[in-house]
């Protein structure tokens, strides 16, 4: 039976996907060597599914020579399919995300049962048309598509415009805003809400997907909540708000809420069961709230920008708060190593 007694609101939850993105970021920079078991992937998902949540995300898609298995990042649909558990409610769906649209179109199969049957995909901003195409192809392979337009602030009202026509033509099963840099306010989400829910066929879904770096990510969950309206709305979630740079809405806080709020009803000690298990990843890692992922957020700068400058190059709070106050426009969003030493040399901070 369906758990989720307001089956208006819906929760994605995606600990494994951003948990493991977070966690690539970490070895990435240098700042740590942790991985997700494979028995921690298969208890974790296990869990999720057990707890009622209506969309589960194993990890992601990437064309890789690497074996990214630890970060839950997996080469194809068909091997990131094959850690599904069995669903537990009705209308529970397990999901996967591209990272982008790089994946040859030929490779990937036409859904069928034992696939993921939902698909999200991060529109990549300097390839907009190629991701759109790519999220109608999945559509038309029979996948449930969520369309995850990244910094959803950056996008100008053309462009959204774009998308939600593209999100209309295709059938897409959602359509996300997604507060990457974690500095929406609660009139953001008023604002892109009533965007979307004017453009978007009455069919379609809106998600949102916070991160937390001003600590509002519960609060603009909230936000998002008291909106008048009678369209299904998808709100993600992290374990811990485990995830990458400041992490994200925590599940065991957003389900309680639901089943106090809402009526919705989650098997809580399955949550918690799980978030045990997330906990043992604390130690050594840098999500959640920090000066390191706020001042970012702050001057709307790309987060990556603070972890290098704090992390790789020693810089205070202060010296990073007087870079970003000043930074180049077009360097904001760029973030490169090499973008970041030349901020060093730009401000006087370089060797």
């Amino acid at each position: 039976m369906d758990r989720n007694g307001n089956k208006r609101i819906k929760l994605l939850e995606c600990t494994l996907r951003d948990g493991g993105l977070g966690l690539e970021d970490m070895a990435k920079n240098g700042l740590a060597e942790d991985v997700f078991s494979p028995e921690e992937i298969r208890s974790v998902s296990e869990l999720l599914g057990k707890a009622g949540l209506d969309v589960v995300e194993l990890g992601s898609i990437e064309i890789s020579r690497d074996d990214k298995r630890g970060f839950a990042i997996y080469q194809n649909i068909e091997d990131i399919s094959k850690t599904m558990p069995a669903k537990y409610v009705e209308g529970q769906m397990y999901a996967a995300l591209y990272r982008g649209p790089d994946t040859p179109l030929e490779d990937i199969p036409v859904w069928r049962p034992g696939l993921c049957e939902a698909n999200r995909v991060i529109l990549r901003y300097s390839e907009l048309q190629k991701s759109l195409d790519f999220c109608a192809a999945l559509s038309e392979k029979g996948y449930r598509v969520f369309v995850q337009p990244m910094l959803t602030m950056r996008y100008t009202q053309d462009e959204l415009q774009t998308i939600i026509r593209s999100a209309n033509e295709m059938n897409a099963y959602a359509l996300y805003f997604v507060d990457s840099y974690g500095y929406m306010q609660a009139e953001d989400i008023q604002k892109f809400f009533s965007i979307y829910d004017k453009g978007l066929d009455p069919a379609i879904r809106i998600g949102f997907h916070a991160h937390n770096n001003m600590n509002l990510a519960f609060s603009n969950a909230l936000a998002l909540l008291s909106q008048k309206t009678d369209r299904e709305m998808i709100i993600d979630s992290c374990l811990l708000g485990m995830g990458q740079g400041a992490g994200n809405l925590q599940t065991e806080i957003i389900t309680d809420h639901m089943e106090r709020r809402y009526g919705s009803s989650y098997d809580y000690v399955s949550v918690l069961e799980a978030a045990e298990i997330i906990e043992k990843h604390l130690s050594g890692n840098m999500w959640g709230y920090s000066l390191t992922y706020l001042l970012p957020a702050i001057h709307k700068v790309a987060y990556k920008y603070a972890v290098d400058l704090r992390c790789r190059h020693g810089l205070t709070a202060v010296q990073i708060d007087r870079i970003f106050r000043n930074m180049p426009e077009d360097l904001r969003h760029r973030y490169t190593p090499e973008n970041a030493v030349e901020l060093l040399d730009l401000f006087g901070y370089g060797s």
